[in-house]
C-alpha cells in the first residue's frame, strides 16, 4: 500500500533541522491550506537544488557552477583567503563585513575523536593552493571552541611551511555587551589578546 501522500509531507519535511512533528504539521498544513503555489515553488527549487548544486572546484563552496561567483570575480583579491567551516560562515562574513578576498570552506573541522582528519577537511586542496604562490595571507576563521582551535593551529603550520601571513579573526568581548554578563573563558581570551589603543 502506498504511503498516504501527507504523511509522507510531513516526514518530509522532519528532515529539516529544528523541525519537529508539530512544525512539520503546521507548515504543511499552511502550504495546503493558504499558499499551494508556493508549495509547488519550494518543491520546484528543491529539485532544481539538490540536482544542480555542487561544491566550487576552488573554494568547495556550494554552487551550481564548476567555480562559485566569489571565485569567478576578478575583482576580488587573490592575495588574501579566509578560511571558514561552512557555507554559512561565508554567507555571514559577506553579509556583515567589505571583505574583498576569497575563501576556502572546510566543511567541518578537525576533530580525531570523530574520525575527522586534514583529508576530510579539503587541506590537501588547501596546501596546493598555498604552494602555488597566489595567496600572501590568510585570515583564520574557524570557531572558537576545542575543535575550531586545533584547526586553526594545524591551519598556522600549514601557512608557515608556505611563508604566508596568517591573522585570526579578533575574539572576545561583544560589542555591547556588558563584562558582568560575559562568560569566564570569553573574557579570558579578550584579555589575553587585548590590543593597544591608537
Amino acid at each position: 500500500m502506498a504511503a498516504d501522500p501527507f504523511d509522507a509531507l510531513l516526514d518530509a519535511l522532519r528532515c529539516l533541522p529544528g523541525v519537529g512533528a508539530r512544525s512539520a504539521q503546521r507548515m504543511a498544513l499552511h502550504l495546503l491550506e493558504r499558499d499551494r503555489d508556493g508549495g509547488r515553488r519550494l518543491a520546484n527549487a528543491l529539485a532544481v537544488a539538490m540536482r544542480d548544486i555542487r561544491r566550487c572546484d576552488r573554494c568547495r563552496n556550494f554552487t551550481a557552477a564548476k567555480v562559485c561567483r566569489i571565485c569567478a570575480d576578478e575583482r576580488r583579491s587573490s592575495q588574501i583567503l579566509c578560511i571558514v567551516e561552512s557555507p554559512a560562515d561565508v554567507l555571514a562574513i559577506e553579509a556583515a563585513t567589505g571583505y574583498q578576498g576569497r575563501y576556502f570552506v572546510l566543511l567541518g573541522r578537525l576533530s580525531p575523536l570523530d574520525g575527522i582528519g586534514p583529508g576530510d577537511l579539503g587541506l590537501d586542496q588547501l596546501e596546493r593552493q598555498l604552494a602555488a604562490g597566489a595567496t600572501e595571507e590568510i585570515v583564520i576563521a574557524t570557531n572558537t571552541t576545542v575543535e575550531g582551535e586545533a584547526t586553526a593551529h594545524y591551519l598556522r603550520e600549514m601557512a608557515a611551511r608556505h611563508r604566508v601571513r596568517v591573522s585570526r579573526l579578533a575574539q572576545g568581548v561583544p560589542l555591547g555587551g556588558e563584562l558582568e554578563h560575559t562568560d569566564q573563558s570569553t573574557l579570558a581570551h579578550a584579555f589575553s589578546s587585548r590590543q593597544p589603543m591608537a
